[in-house]
């Protein structure tokens, strides 16, 4: 396996791999133990050379263009693979108004329009391609209970609205799943959508501390980045990654991921 972006969620996935008897390369933008640097063109073509899969987990640029098919697109879409893969993201949706939304729907409409190019593009450079769409990503590390334990969570009230989330490891489930099952187009997601200042109630609970309280949207102050988040609403379905792939998310809501982490 050749990783493009060894983040978060892919240096979980490549450890997992290696635990079941993989060689896994990946790259940074700067070469480490194990890694290549993105800029390594040799070392990175001859890398590809010798992979039977690839996943890249790299986000659009800034300026919106597409860092890893701008510089390997050519190379990836002639190489002699029997797998391939995409982290894309449930934010190429837009907003629904709260509805659900399967894969059906049609992207590019929301404020993610870099990210559903790069989505469109991904699904049409090979015929093996696997297009993952993640919601909001959390787990060892990186999740609620860090940032309430921190003080730094903020329960913002937005009537209505509602977020679907995901389990690192229940990505690196569905990956796994993927690689013998057919290529398209999947929503990666947990089965319950539920409001931030929920989840974020319930790790206070967990960890017994004071609830933080609960704050408008005005009164968050939040950056016009982080403000895009708020301005969205959508239920996003897993359905069709259960009926083709027959995967089944282990943590099946922010409830037991959370107690999981705590333990």
């Amino acid at each position: 396996m050749l990783i493009f972006g060894m983040g978060y969620t892919a240096s979980r996935l490549a450890d997992h791999l290696r635990d079941k008897g993989w060689r896994v390369t990946g790259t940074r933008r700067e070469a480490t133990k194990g890694t290549i640097a993105f800029d390594d063109e040799s070392s990175v073509l001859t890398a590809l050379s010798n992979a039977t899969h690839i996943l890249s987990s790299v986000p659009p640029a800034r300026d919106g263009s597409e860092p890893v098919l701008d510089k390997y697109g050519s190379a990836i879409a002639g190489a002699d693979l029997q797998w391939s893969g995409y982290l894309s993201s449930t934010g190429v949706y837009g907003d629904t108004g709260g509805a659900w939304v399967d894969e059906s729907a049609p992207i590019g409409t929301g404020r993610r329009k870099a990210r559903s190019e790069a989505d469109t593009l991904w699904q049409q450079l090979r015929r093996d391609m696997c297009v993952f769409r993640l919601p909001g990503i959390y787990g060892p590390g990186r999740n609620p209970l860090e940032r309430v334990r921190a003080g730094k969570a903020k329960r913002i009230n937005v009537p209505g609205q509602l977020f679907s989330r995901i389990h690192v490891d229940d990505i690196i489930s569905a990956v796994v799943a993927s690689i013998k099952g057919p290529a398209g187009v999947f929503n990666i997601t947990d089965d319950l959508p539920a409001a931030q200042h929920e989840v974020l109630a319930y790790a206070a609970r967990l960890l017994g501390i004071e609830t933080p309280p609960l704050i408008s949207l005005e009164e968050a102050n939040l950056s016009k980045v982080a403000m895009g988040f708020y301005e969205e609403n959508r239920k996003v379905s897993n359905g069709k990654a259960k009926r083709v792939m027959n995967w089944q998310p282990q943590y099946k809501d922010y409830k037991i991921g959370l107690s999981e982490l705590l333990d």
